[in-house]
C-alpha cells in the first residue's frame, strides 16, 4: 500500500479536458474534475500548462501560450 504522503491530487480549473501521461498511458482529466495519483509524481508527465502546486495538490490551469 502506498504511503499517504506519496498520494497526489490533481484538480482541473480548466474549461476544457486535460490529457497527461501516467505510467505510460494517456489519462484525461475532465474539465473541473479531480483525480488522485497513488504513487506521487514519479510516473506522471504533464504537457506544458500553467499549474499551482500546494503540498500534495496540483491545480491545473489553462495552457501556456
Amino acid at each position: 500500500m502506498p504511503k499517504e504522503e506519496n498520494k497526489i491530487t490533481i484538480r482541473s480549473d480548466r474549461s476544457t479536458d486535460y490529457t497527461f501521461m501516467y505510467k505510460g498511458e494517456e489519462v484525461t482529466l475532465k474539465a473541473g474534475s479531480v483525480v488522485s495519483v497513488a504513487d506521487g509524481l514519479k510516473n506522471v508527465v504533464f504537457p506544458t500548462v500553467a499549474m499551482k502546486i500546494m503540498n500534495n495538490l496540483i491545480v491545473v490551469k489553462e495552457d501556456v501560450k
